[in-house]
């Protein structure tokens, strides 16, 4: 995604530098991918961490989760920190600290140490996305920043979908660890890229010096507030289902605590000298539209990139690496239609590539509600293909809607506010399919169990042929009664987990299909050519 200082034709900032501003965007976009990747590419492997870690699937989830929360949280902080302290002495601070982290996860001995490491690294992670953004803006001029944002597009929107592929052949051939270890290599490399290519424009400097003369600080307040509603909510999404809901305790405190957050933060942010989150960006139309999509499509990329391998690999029976790879040619199509799409926003009103990327990643949704025991793996892949056409089509576009109008002093926190948005989307998205998966399981299966009973002929009739099966292979009546007896409760548990993944994507297919007015009242921005492709 594209920062609004690509946006207006601004010259960009003489940064002294002589460096080659593509060899620039190829190493910020290697650290971008490799923070993106890690949102998912622990996906495939959540069986194997459970396994290692003696945990339950719906504990392992957390790793997802709460890597997807700090990251959100951090993105909050990053803009104003870079301002204040140097962007490249920040962008160099998160990327040694996530590097590190990342060492860590994949040296984690328990859950609590896992979780605590994942929010480390999500915390580093989240500062490196916008920060990268405005390297790229300075390093190109207004007229090449297209190109350059659809690279960078390439490491945030395709790095989700290498990750579950990536992640399952890890951990098929090797062990769920180097999902996290392999970060030490690539991010020492990056990091010494980043430290002798990049350099701090003297403009940013200059403007360090006045805030600390005028002693800007912080709004430390407003962040905290932010946060805690942020990881409440993740917490009541996350836990709700397993807490039976309001029935608990702890969900009710959960859930009162991100209230009373979201209501005192609204007055603070909007009185704050310097305000942590301008949410008054938020109020209008436009901006407020777009955060609103986002979200939408945050949700729809980090879930389906966790639920389609999962029910690959838990009913079809699919190694994690194979359960990645139907993810794999979609990344594909993505990588170049960043490319088409950057091209289309010069040309097209961005509100109506949005919708038509929206519609067409609720056809994809849709064609995933025909899951069903004989579908095979190229049904997944084409599926996947359908999503990867729709997703370049917001994801560039977008940038060009959001950050039309916007003052200069509003773009980075606007950037903050975009990226954090995919990110809490992502979360918020994993947490409702799981807990939709899981009610609507139950829900079937009570639904499929009343059907066997002694007065069912059909039930009757299954069980009289099921016995007889058994007992020719030389079972006993009485085990082939048994045996007969757990194949139906598999078979009932398989088709209620079949029709609760169906109501899974039929929700996502509805949260994409409203993502589509949205896009339309959005007001039209003056196109311009060159190839910035909706990135001037």
């Amino acid at each position: 995604m594209a920062t609004a200082g690509a946006i207006g034709g601004a010259k960009p900032v003489d940064s002294g530098r002589s460096t080659n501003p593509w060899l620039v965007a190829v190493v910020v976009a290697l650290a971008v991918f490799m923070e993106v990747l890690d949102t998912t590419i622990a996906n495939v492997a959540l069986r194997y961490i459970s396994g290692g870690l003696a945990i339950s699937s719906d504990e392992a989830s957390w790793v997802v989760t709460t890597y997807l929360v700090s990251n959100a949280v951090a993105l909050i902080a990053s803009s104003f920190i870079a301002q204040r302290y140097g962007r490249k002495r920040f962008y160099l601070v998160c990327l040694a600290l996530f590097t590190v982290a990342s060492i860590l996860c994949g040296l984690a001995w328990n859950l609590p140490s896992l979780l605590i490491f994942r929010m480390i690294q999500g915390f580093a992670g989240g500062g490196m996305v916008p920060v990268s953004q405005s390297i790229l803006t300075d390093s190109f001029p207004p007229e090449k920043r297209g190109q350059a944002f659809a690279v960078f597009g390439i490491a945030v929107v395709v790095a989700p979908v290498v990750g579950p592929t990536l992640g399952g052949y890890i951990s098929d051939n090797f062990s769920w660890h180097w999902c996290f270890l392999i970060n030490g290599p690539v991010g020492a490399f990056a990091f010494a890229l980043v430290y002798f290519l990049v350099q701090e424009p003297e403009a940013l400097r200059r403007k360090r010096e006045e805030m600390r003369r005028k002693g800007i600080r912080f709004d430390v307040t407003g962040f905290l507030l932010v946060a805690t509603f942020l990881g409440a909510l993740e917490l009541v999404l996350d836990r709700g289902q397993v807490e039976d809901w309001f029935d608990s305790t702890f969900i009710i405190v959960a859930t009162a605590i991100c209230v009373v957050a979201l209501l005192a933060s609204i007055p603070w942010l909007l009185t704050a000298r310097n305000p942590a989150v301008d949410i008054r960006l938020l109020a209008t139309r436009q901006f407020g539209s777009c955060v609103v999509v986002m979200l939408a499509i945050g949700a729809i990329l980090i879930a389906t990139t966790q639920f389609v391998p999962q029910v690959l690999q838990e009913n079809y029976g699919y190694t994690a690496t194979w359960a990645g790879m139907a993810l794999s040619p979609g990344g594909l199509v993505t990588m170049v239609m960043m490319f088409v799409a950057g091209r289309l926003t010069s040309k097209i009103q961005p509100k109506y590539l949005i919708a038509i990327g929206a519609g067409i990643i609720a056809f994809s949704m849709y064609d995933m509600t025909r899951v069903n025991p004989d579908l095979n793996f190229g049904f997944f892949v084409w599926s996947r293909l359908y999503l990867g056409l729709g997703l370049p089509l917001i994801f560039i576009p977008i940038i060009a809607a959001s950050y039309d109008g916007l003052r200069p002093d509003q773009i980075d926190q606007a950037s903050a506010l975009i990226n954090a948005a995919r990110n809490t989307g992502g979360s918020i998205g994993v947490s409702v399919a799981s807990n939709v998966l899981a009610d609507r399981e139950q829900w079937h299966q009570s639904r499929l169990v009343e059907h066997i009973v002694p007065s069912d002929p059909t039930y009757v009739e299954t069980m009289r042929n099921l016995q007889h099966f058994f007992a020719e292979r030389g079972s006993t009546m009485a085990d082939a009664q048994n045996q007969a007896m757990r194949l139906i409760g598999e078979q009932v548990r398989m088709q209620a987990s079949y029709l609760a993944y169906i109501d899974v994507f039929y929700v996502l297919a509805i949260i994409s299909a409203c993502a589509i007015p949205l896009a339309l009242i959005l007001r039209n921005i003056a196109l311009k050519s060159g190839g910035g492709g909706g990135m001037h």
